[in-house]
């Protein structure tokens, strides 16, 4: 499960995920948490277009603390409550993010891992997008969720998160992010459901760097 990360600027938005200008004021914080504001990137509205920017909050049900709706796990993700209307309809996006952080406990404690990708390049996360209604205005508001897979077999990921100790060590279910790789953006936002679907899985072993913060 991933609880923070780092957004890129508006101007590597624009540069690096090609959504043209005139885009949403950059009101989002410089590192973001669950129900913050971030950006993310869903297939365009309007024909000319292919991609858009909108900015929300980081969870399907950001209104309602007794749920935590920022990650999305794949497994279910098609009978979950808050997950099978976005995902039966294709409301896939890219959650655009310059690294993100991960909790390592082998020492025992919590230490705080930053992963980037290898080759220097920013990340693009697979999540899913809806809408949601602000019970102070009535607004409908943008919103997000970033997609999770099993990493028990990851050599980097399967070492995060606190170790749950009513389990034995093979059904931890160690949790990954979806790195989607550059050529793959378009496929996963506009792509049937099933070609979508083969792209959900944990980085390639060598994709991903990490180290303590």
């Amino acid at each position: 499960m991933c609880t923070r990360y780092i957004p890129p600027d508006m101007a590597a938005l624009e540069r690096f995920w090609h959504i043209g200008r005139h885009n949403p004021p950059a009101l989002w914080p410089a590192e973001v948490f669950p129900r913050q504001n971030g950006p993310f990137i869903r297939a365009a509205q309007q024909a000319e277009l292919a991609r858009e920017l909108l900015v929300g909050p980081w969870a399907l049900l950001p209104f309602d603390k007794r749920y935590a709706t920022s990650n999305a796990r794949r497994e279910g993700v098609e009978t979950r409550a808050t997950s099978r209307r976005p995902w039966a309809q294709g409301q896939r996006c890219i959650i655009p993010a310059l690294s993100f952080d991960e909790p390592c406990w082998e020492s025992g404690r919590c230490v705080w891992w930053r992963f980037r990708r290898a080759d220097g390049e920013p990340l693009s996360l697979a999540g899913l997008w809806s809408t949601a209604i602000d019970p102070s205005s009535g607004a409908r508001i943008p919103v997000y969720t970033m997609l999770t897979v099993n990493a028990d077999h990851h050599p980097l990921m399967r070492r995060m998160h606190k170790p749950d100790p009513k389990l034995p060590p093979e059904a931890q279910d160690k949790r990954s992010v979806v790195v989607l790789e550059p050529q793959d953006l378009d496929r996963w936002l506009h792509a049937p459901l099933d070609q979508a679907t083969a792209l959900l899985r944990a980085p390639d072993d060598a994709g991903l760097v990490g180290q303590p913060l």
